[in-house]
């Protein structure tokens, strides 16, 4: 019996939006990894759009064979098969990046998996690539909506670990790691998209 397809509804309603920044960030990159890619439908929808992109999706183990239907049934040839990773242990060897893709993620794991998160981003990206992250964040520890103060009151409910982020606390991670904010695009629905280079020069 085939897998039955995830979806995931946040994923249709931010796609296109999602889309048009990465059309002008990832314009001259040929390959993305994709940390978490969830169900799938973000992988599908990007590389079908952005046909000059390989797009490599990455997720627990269980989560594989959402992403495997999604893959198969596009029949998109940019679309290599699904990587295990688990945040906590990931290990991708000397494999670089010139770029790297998460969405919705920071604020759904714990603290100590967002530090390794941008230590694996800090490992993988190659000099002069580019790192985006999608997702909800607070500026000065103030939310910037009522609907995401409300989205972080259930998601500490979920978790007490879990929970929104702040825009100065994920990106003293990322200069931890070498890179610079190089834009901060506000998107729909009370979420920005953070985009981090990683200088030329720099090993």
């Amino acid at each position: 019996m085939a897998t039955k397809k995830p979806i995931a509804p946040a994923c249709e309603r931010n796609r296109e939006p999602i889309l048009d920044v990465l059309r002008t960030v990832f314009a001259d990159v040929d390959k993305v990894l994709e940390i978490g890619s969830g169900t799938g439908q973000h992988a599908v929808f990007f590389a079908e759009h952005l046909p000059y992109l390989q797009w490599q999706c990455t997720e627990l183990a269980e989560n594989l064979a959402g992403i495997r239907a999604w893959i198969a049934d596009s029949g998109l040839t940019n679309l290599p098969p699904p990587w295990p990773l688990d945040i906590a242990t990931a290990d991708l060897g000397q494999q670089l990046f010139p770029a790297i893709f998460s969405a919705n993620t920071v604020h759904i794991i714990r603290w100590p998996l967002v530090e390794k998160l941008f230590a694996l981003v800090g490992r993988q990206l190659q000099p002069g690539g580019i790192f985006c992250l999608y997702g909800p964040f607070n500026y000065d520890g103030q939310f910037t909506s009522q609907s995401n103060a409300d989205f972080d009151q259930w998601l500490k409910q979920r978790d007490a670990q879990s929970g929104i982020r702040d825009v100065t606390a994920v990106d003293r991670l990322a200069v931890a790691q070498g890179l610079q904010l190089c834009d901060d695009i506000a998107m729909p629905a009370n979420n920005r998209m953070l985009v981090w280079c990683k200088p030329k020069n720099q090993g």
